[in-house]
């Protein structure tokens, strides 16, 4: 097999990452429409992520948030997007280049994307009814303890033993 010289892995990986930038200007726009909520995961050390030392620390590769109730100022850029979450009653300013991304899932419609957060790897897609997408992340995971920081994003892990889960702990064998 000839090597890849038209770089098909990447223009794909781009063009899903513009899925989620659309999807993000509709939401910095109208809000989220009735049921809908995103899991947006991505690498806390790719350059140009923007986040504060505590979240850096306890989450040193990789975070889930939740955009669904409490979120504040989403503002979407070419290459990036803001928003300010609540963790522990504080709000935060994250910032977060679309290349940082690794996973982004609405599961009140079974749709979800997987990408290998700027490694050069290709996203997946996750149609309607996979597990991936159809699947609420189980306790132990930083997108379900959004609850206890209000609903906005994942609180603070419990203990250094505490990991993020990927999109592929819930992918169909």
């Amino acid at each position: 097999m000839s090597k890849d010289q038209m770089r098909y892995k990447e223009l794909v990986d781009d063009a899903l990452r513009g899925v989620v930038k659309t999807v993000l200007e509709g939401v910095a726009e109208r809000g989220l429409p009735g049921a809908h909520h995103l899991y947006i995961s991505f690498r806390t050390d790719f350059p140009g992520v923007l986040i504060p030392d505590q979240l850096r620390r306890k989450f040193p590769e990789e975070i889930t948030i939740v955009l669904q109730h409490q979120f504040w100022g989403l503002t979407v850029r070419d290459d990036s997007f803001e928003v300010t979450l609540s963790f522990g009653g504080v709000h935060e300013l994250l910032s977060v280049p679309f290349a940082a991304l690794t996973g982004f899932v609405d599961p009140s419609v079974r749709f979800g994307l997987q990408f290998q957060g700027g490694e050069g790897g290709t996203a997946k897609i996750e149609p309607a009814g996979s597990a991936t997408a159809a699947a609420q992340p189980p306790p132990s995971t930083p997108a379900a303890r959004s609850k206890a920081a209000g609903g906005g994003a994942p609180a603070p892990a419990e203990s250094d033993g505490d990991k993020v889960v990927t999109l592929d702990t819930f992918r169909k064998k």
